[in-house]
């Protein structure tokens, strides 16, 4: 993508009713995919996915044992809206409304839906039901929205820590299948844990917006190149001089502390500047200081103050 193609697509991402159009297109996108995994795969292997979702699912099973029966898609809407309305004040409105959309959407579709089922084997519909239950859940995120639930607590406790805690969600999840496995048979709840791993895994895959990696800009126009980071990005850096040992001149090192999410437009953007540029990306394990963390659906920034915690020089 060339920089002014580029250029028009932030542009355009800075308008409202196009990122309230890419967040509506993704919940209806993630809850038809998320209808059809659960189907397609979950119901037909006899599975059970994580989460509020998985605990509808349980429910669905148990009532329907003795005689009352509260099927899922009702069931993902009664566990759904009292965690909407707690976390109503910590995660901003648009996001838990959008967020209730797509698992009312979910219901709907899984309503009124009647996918045939693709594979008999169990092995194949966990291992592509996971994929696919995992892949709706990372395009809602990207979108700017949640599948609700375990996802609403996770974000919460990420926006407020700035760490991902999807390690923990798998393992309440692994709770909630071991509980499946003793009522319903250990085979399935071992199937099924497989399918919440693969689901998971997808969902880091795709889903980087609390990692953060660090760039180190080796380059001879240090000024052109923080002066066109800074006037779009929040985050500072800082800048070192130095001497190349290969060409003798000097040079100088930049340093700064990105959201991995951000990490392409940042590098495309230096290079714009200086296309002589060394950029090394290096992944951030743990960092210590102030980071400006954007809101879900913020446009990209423009005459918004650096991190303190980052400017060093």
């Amino acid at each position: 993508m060339n920089s002014s193609v580029r250029e028009w697509a932030l542009g355009l991402g800075r308008h409202v009713w196009v990122r309230r159009t890419i967040t509506s297109t993704g919940v209806v996108l993630s809850a038809l995919m998320e209808a059809f995994a659960l189907q397609v795969f979950v119901r037909h292997a006899g599975l059970l996915s994580g989460g509020f979702t998985g605990l509808a699912i349980l429910v669905d099973r148990i009532t329907a044992l003795g005689g009352t029966h509260i099927p899922t898609f009702a069931g993902m809407i009664i566990f759904n809206v009292p965690v909407a309305a707690l976390c109503w004040k910590h995660i901003s409105k648009r996001f838990v409304s959008f967020s209730l959309a797509q698992v009312f959407l979910s219901s709907f579709f899984l309503r009124i839906s009647t996918f045939p089922s693709l594979f008999d084997d169990t092995l194949l519909c966990v291992l592509f039901g996971g994929f696919i239950y995992g892949l709706s859940i990372a395009i809602v995120l990207k979108c700017g929205a949640s599948t609700g639930g375990t996802d609403y607590i996770a974000l919460m406790v990420s926006n407020r820590t700035g760490r991902t805690i999807w390690a923990y969600v798998f393992a309440g999840n692994c709770v909630l299948l071991s509980i499946f496995g003793m009522l319903f048979g250990w085979e399935h709840a071992a199937y099924s844990i497989i399918f919440q791993f693969i689901s998971t895994k997808t969902i880091s895959a795709f889903y980087h917006r609390y990692e953060q990696v660090t760039l180190q800009i080796t380059t001879r126009r240090p000024l052109q190149i923080m002066d066109a980071y800074q006037s779009r990005y929040h985050h500072g850096t800082s800048c070192l001089e130095g001497f190349g040992g290969y060409s003798h001149r000097k040079v100088w090192l930049l340093v700064t502390v990105v959201s991995a999410y951000e990490q392409d437009e940042i590098v495309h953007l230096m290079r714009d500047v200086d296309s002589h540029a060394v950029i090394n990306v290096l992944r951030t394990e743990t960092f210590y200081g102030r980071f400006y963390r954007g809101a879900i659906d913020e446009p990209l920034p423009q005459e918004l103050p650096p991190d303190e915690g980052q400017i060093l020089g």
